[in-house]
């Protein structure tokens, strides 16, 4: 096959880089105070007890410096804590705020709409192809 994948990597990096922006943008207009990479650590430590730094860098695909200082900004704005891991003195477990739930919480429902925006117009058998495809990647990858 001629060189076709470089296009369909071009158009799904360009997509997400998109998905984001948008999200960024109505994170703005909602008055949300915080990115959207912020948000995604609020939510993966309200959906994952005893989460560490390094489990949620991974959980995020990104480096601990970049996950460091995401949770230090959240810590600034007392929506996150860390807490010394029991099972080990050099590991911090994240964990939320009652602040940082409520605006887990609250934020949800427009989360939500910011997601389904992106999928308007596409039908169940889009999904189904989309979900295949994108499984497939993302097993090769693996």
């Amino acid at each position: 096959m001629k060189e076709p994948y470089n296009q369909y990597s071009l158009l799904l990096d360009r997509t997400a880089r998109k998905v984001k922006w948008y999200a960024q943008q109505q994170f703005k207009e909602m008055g949300f105070d915080m990115t959207v990479d912020q948000w995604l650590v609020m939510k993966l430590t309200d959906e994952n007890e005893a989460l560490s730094q390094r489990e949620l860098a991974a959980l995020m695909y990104k480096d601990m410096p970049t996950v460091t200082r995401i949770v230090d900004i959240l810590c600034t704005k007392g929506l996150v804590e860390r807490a010394e891991s029991p099972a080990d003195r050099r590991v911090s477990i994240l964990k939320l705020t009652q602040e940082g739930r409520e605006k887990v919480t609250s934020s949800r429902k427009q989360v939500r709409s910011i997601r389904l925006k992106a999928w308007e117009g596409l039908n169940e058998k889009d999904f189904d192809e989309f979900n295949r495809i994108l499984n497939k990647i993302y097993e090769n990858l693996t």
